[in-house]
Protein backbone atom coordinates (compact mmCIF):
# COMPACT_ATOMS: atom_id res chain seq x y z
CA UNK A 1 0.00 0.00 0.00
CA UNK A 2 2.74 2.41 0.92
CA UNK A 3 4.57 1.54 -2.60
CA UNK A 4 1.52 2.83 -4.40
CA UNK A 5 1.13 5.85 -2.51
CA UNK A 6 4.29 6.37 -3.40
CA UNK A 7 3.98 5.86 -6.43
CA UNK A 8 1.12 8.27 -7.17
CA UNK A 9 2.90 10.99 -5.37
CA UNK A 10 5.72 10.64 -7.61
CA UNK A 11 3.26 10.80 -10.84
CA UNK A 12 1.71 13.52 -9.36
CA UNK A 13 5.04 15.24 -8.75
CA UNK A 14 6.02 14.50 -12.42
CA UNK A 15 2.57 15.69 -13.43
CA UNK A 16 3.36 18.98 -12.36
CA UNK A 17 6.94 19.33 -12.87
CA UNK A 18 6.06 18.99 -16.69
CA UNK A 19 3.21 21.71 -16.40
CA UNK A 20 5.87 24.36 -14.96
CA UNK A 21 8.08 23.38 -17.47
CA UNK A 22 5.49 23.83 -20.23
CA UNK A 23 4.76 26.90 -18.87
CA UNK A 24 7.62 28.22 -18.53
CA UNK A 25 8.35 27.15 -21.97
CA UNK A 26 5.03 28.99 -23.22
CA UNK A 27 6.53 32.52 -21.56
CA UNK A 28 9.99 31.95 -22.63
CA UNK A 29 8.32 32.01 -26.26
CA UNK A 30 5.89 35.05 -25.67
CA UNK A 31 8.71 37.12 -23.90
CA UNK A 32 11.05 36.26 -27.46
CA UNK A 33 8.31 36.60 -29.68
CA UNK A 34 7.51 40.39 -27.63
CA UNK A 35 11.18 41.18 -28.05
CA UNK A 36 11.10 40.63 -31.51
CA UNK A 37 8.40 42.55 -32.47
CA UNK A 38 9.66 45.30 -29.97
CA UNK A 39 13.11 45.60 -32.06
CA UNK A 40 10.95 45.07 -35.53
CA UNK A 41 8.59 48.32 -33.99
CA UNK A 42 11.59 50.67 -32.70
CA UNK A 43 13.82 50.05 -36.34
CA UNK A 44 10.28 51.25 -38.22
CA UNK A 45 9.92 54.41 -36.10
CA UNK A 46 13.65 55.04 -36.17
CA UNK A 47 13.08 54.68 -39.93
CA UNK A 48 10.30 57.14 -40.46
CA UNK A 49 11.68 59.75 -38.16
CA UNK A 50 15.00 59.94 -39.94
CA UNK A 51 13.46 59.66 -43.46
CA UNK A 52 10.79 62.92 -42.78
CA UNK A 53 13.62 64.47 -41.49
CA UNK A 54 16.10 63.47 -44.53
CA UNK A 55 13.30 64.55 -46.88
CA UNK A 56 12.91 67.97 -45.55
CA UNK A 57 16.62 68.92 -45.71
CA UNK A 58 17.01 67.21 -48.74
CA UNK A 59 14.12 69.11 -50.44
CA UNK A 60 15.99 71.87 -52.32
CA UNK A 61 18.05 68.97 -53.65
CA UNK A 62 15.20 67.63 -54.68
CA UNK A 63 13.89 70.27 -56.68
CA UNK A 64 17.40 70.98 -57.97
CA UNK A 65 17.50 67.28 -59.68
CA UNK A 66 14.05 67.27 -60.84
CA UNK A 67 14.31 70.26 -62.71
CA UNK A 68 17.70 69.52 -64.29
CA UNK A 69 16.22 65.67 -65.49
CA UNK A 70 13.09 67.21 -67.08
CA UNK A 71 15.48 69.78 -69.12
CA UNK A 72 17.87 67.30 -70.54
CA UNK A 73 15.35 64.71 -71.03
CA UNK A 74 11.61 65.91 -70.80
CA UNK A 75 9.86 62.63 -69.02
CA UNK A 76 8.48 61.77 -65.73
CA UNK A 77 10.85 62.73 -63.37
CA UNK A 78 10.74 59.83 -61.12
CA UNK A 79 11.33 55.96 -62.47
CA UNK A 80 8.64 53.39 -60.63
CA UNK A 81 9.66 49.61 -61.13
CA UNK A 82 8.75 46.32 -59.64
CA UNK A 83 10.83 44.68 -56.63
CA UNK A 84 10.84 42.07 -54.45
CA UNK A 85 10.41 42.84 -50.79
CA UNK A 86 10.22 41.03 -47.59
CA UNK A 87 8.91 37.32 -47.79
CA UNK A 88 8.48 37.82 -51.75
CA UNK A 89 5.84 41.11 -51.31
CA UNK A 90 6.16 43.27 -54.87
CA UNK A 91 6.23 47.22 -54.07
CA UNK A 92 7.04 50.03 -57.04
CA UNK A 93 10.35 50.51 -56.25
CA UNK A 94 11.24 55.08 -56.86
CA UNK A 95 13.84 56.32 -58.19
CA UNK A 96 15.48 59.67 -59.86
CA UNK A 97 15.18 58.81 -63.47
CA UNK A 98 18.85 58.42 -65.03
CA UNK A 99 18.17 56.89 -68.20
CA UNK A 100 16.30 57.76 -71.42
CA UNK A 101 12.64 57.01 -71.55
CA UNK A 102 12.60 53.75 -73.50
CA UNK A 103 15.70 52.52 -71.59
CA UNK A 104 13.93 49.17 -70.63
CA UNK A 105 13.35 48.30 -73.95
CA UNK A 106 16.84 49.33 -75.03
CA UNK A 107 18.09 46.66 -72.48
CA UNK A 108 17.53 43.43 -74.20
CA UNK A 109 19.53 44.55 -77.17
CA UNK A 110 22.16 44.81 -74.06
CA UNK A 111 22.34 42.14 -71.93
CA UNK A 112 25.22 40.35 -74.00
CA UNK A 113 27.36 43.23 -72.87
CA UNK A 114 26.67 42.72 -69.09
CA UNK A 115 29.15 43.23 -67.18
CA UNK A 116 28.34 42.02 -63.55
CA UNK A 117 29.58 38.78 -62.08
CA UNK A 118 27.51 36.34 -61.74
CA UNK A 119 25.09 37.44 -64.69
CA UNK A 120 21.67 37.97 -62.09
CA UNK A 121 21.73 41.51 -62.04
CA UNK A 122 22.69 43.76 -65.10
CA UNK A 123 25.39 46.10 -65.26
CA UNK A 124 27.41 48.25 -67.45
CA UNK A 125 29.85 50.97 -66.91
CA UNK A 126 28.97 53.03 -69.91
CA UNK A 127 25.77 52.07 -70.10
CA UNK A 128 24.81 54.32 -73.57
CA UNK A 129 20.88 54.61 -71.68
CA UNK A 130 22.10 56.67 -68.56
CA UNK A 131 21.41 60.77 -69.42
CA UNK A 132 24.29 62.78 -68.35
CA UNK A 133 22.61 64.44 -65.31
CA UNK A 134 22.03 60.30 -64.70
CA UNK A 135 25.82 59.82 -64.71
CA UNK A 136 26.28 62.20 -61.72
CA UNK A 137 23.39 61.53 -59.48
CA UNK A 138 24.39 57.45 -60.05
CA UNK A 139 28.01 58.67 -58.92
CA UNK A 140 26.60 60.18 -55.52
CA UNK A 141 23.55 57.83 -55.25
CA UNK A 142 21.28 61.12 -55.27
CA UNK A 143 19.23 59.09 -57.89
CA UNK A 144 18.51 56.44 -55.01
CA UNK A 145 16.94 59.54 -52.35
CA UNK A 146 13.74 59.23 -53.19
CA UNK A 147 13.52 56.01 -51.61
CA UNK A 148 12.86 57.40 -48.77
CA UNK A 149 9.48 57.70 -49.50
CA UNK A 150 9.64 53.71 -50.10
CA UNK A 151 10.66 54.30 -46.05
CA UNK A 152 7.83 55.93 -45.66
CA UNK A 153 5.17 53.66 -46.96
CA UNK A 154 6.88 50.65 -45.31
CA UNK A 155 8.19 49.06 -48.27
CA UNK A 156 11.83 49.52 -46.80
CA UNK A 157 14.13 50.12 -43.96
CA UNK A 158 17.07 52.59 -44.33
CA UNK A 159 19.32 49.70 -43.77
CA UNK A 160 19.03 46.24 -45.38
CA UNK A 161 19.66 43.83 -48.45
CA UNK A 162 18.98 45.71 -51.85
CA UNK A 163 15.59 44.77 -53.40
CA UNK A 164 16.35 42.75 -56.44
CA UNK A 165 13.57 43.06 -59.92
CA UNK A 166 11.48 40.06 -60.33
CA UNK A 167 13.65 38.74 -63.37
CA UNK A 168 16.74 38.33 -61.00
CA UNK A 169 14.28 36.76 -58.19
CA UNK A 170 13.55 33.96 -60.89
CA UNK A 171 17.01 32.76 -60.88
CA UNK A 172 17.78 32.89 -57.78
CA UNK A 173 19.11 29.75 -55.49
CA UNK A 174 17.53 29.12 -52.32
CA UNK A 175 20.39 30.38 -50.28
CA UNK A 176 19.82 33.73 -52.36
CA UNK A 177 16.05 33.72 -51.22
CA UNK A 178 17.23 34.29 -47.81
CA UNK A 179 17.41 37.89 -48.58
CA UNK A 180 14.27 38.06 -48.43
CA UNK A 181 13.79 37.09 -45.12
CA UNK A 182 13.63 40.65 -43.85
CA UNK A 183 12.94 44.29 -45.12
CA UNK A 184 14.81 45.55 -48.09
CA UNK A 185 17.26 48.69 -47.32
CA UNK A 186 18.47 51.73 -49.20
CA UNK A 187 22.21 50.95 -47.64
CA UNK A 188 23.59 47.57 -46.82
CA UNK A 189 26.83 45.89 -46.41
CA UNK A 190 28.22 45.56 -50.00
CA UNK A 191 26.97 49.10 -51.00
CA UNK A 192 29.66 50.34 -48.63
CA UNK A 193 31.96 47.90 -49.45
CA UNK A 194 32.29 48.61 -53.11
CA UNK A 195 28.75 47.97 -54.72
CA UNK A 196 28.61 46.78 -58.06
CA UNK A 197 32.34 46.35 -58.23
CA UNK A 198 31.16 43.46 -55.51
CA UNK A 199 30.15 39.65 -57.55
CA UNK A 200 26.61 38.93 -57.35
CA UNK A 201 27.77 36.18 -54.73
CA UNK A 202 29.92 38.15 -52.56
CA UNK A 203 26.85 40.59 -52.33
CA UNK A 204 24.58 37.77 -51.16
CA UNK A 205 27.28 36.34 -48.71
CA UNK A 206 27.57 39.91 -47.29
CA UNK A 207 24.14 40.03 -47.41
CA UNK A 208 23.52 36.79 -45.17
CA UNK A 209 26.40 37.97 -42.73
CA UNK A 210 24.12 41.36 -41.89
CA UNK A 211 20.78 39.41 -41.37
CA UNK A 212 22.60 36.77 -39.27
CA UNK A 213 23.93 39.81 -36.97
CA UNK A 214 21.45 42.47 -37.40
CA UNK A 215 21.50 44.78 -34.90
CA UNK A 216 20.51 48.70 -34.43
CA UNK A 217 24.11 49.70 -34.03
CA UNK A 218 25.18 47.87 -36.77
CA UNK A 219 22.57 49.94 -39.01
CA UNK A 220 23.93 53.00 -37.81
CA UNK A 221 28.05 51.76 -38.23
CA UNK A 222 26.76 50.85 -42.16
CA UNK A 223 24.91 54.43 -41.92
CA UNK A 224 27.48 56.43 -40.99
CA UNK A 225 29.88 54.09 -43.57
CA UNK A 226 27.35 54.99 -46.60
CA UNK A 227 28.50 58.91 -46.43
CA UNK A 228 32.36 58.59 -48.05
CA UNK A 229 31.59 55.21 -49.90
CA UNK A 230 28.83 57.72 -51.60
CA UNK A 231 31.54 60.56 -51.89
CA UNK A 232 34.16 58.16 -52.94
CA UNK A 233 31.77 56.55 -55.72
CA UNK A 234 33.33 53.53 -55.94
CA UNK A 235 31.48 51.16 -57.81
CA UNK A 236 28.71 53.51 -58.78
CA UNK A 237 27.69 52.80 -62.61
Amino acid sequence: MDKKIREQRIERLMKLTQKKSRSSLSFKIVLWDYTIKSVVMFKKFLDVIASLIMLLLLSPLFIITALLIFIEDPGPIFYIAPRVGKDGKHFGFIKFRSMVMNAENLKDELLAQNESAGGVIFKMKRDPRITRIGKFIRRFSIDELPQLFNVLKGDMSLVGPRPPLPREVAEYTLLDRKRLHVMPGITCLWQVKGRSDIPFDEQVQLDLQYIKSNSFWKDVKILLMTIPAVISGKGAY
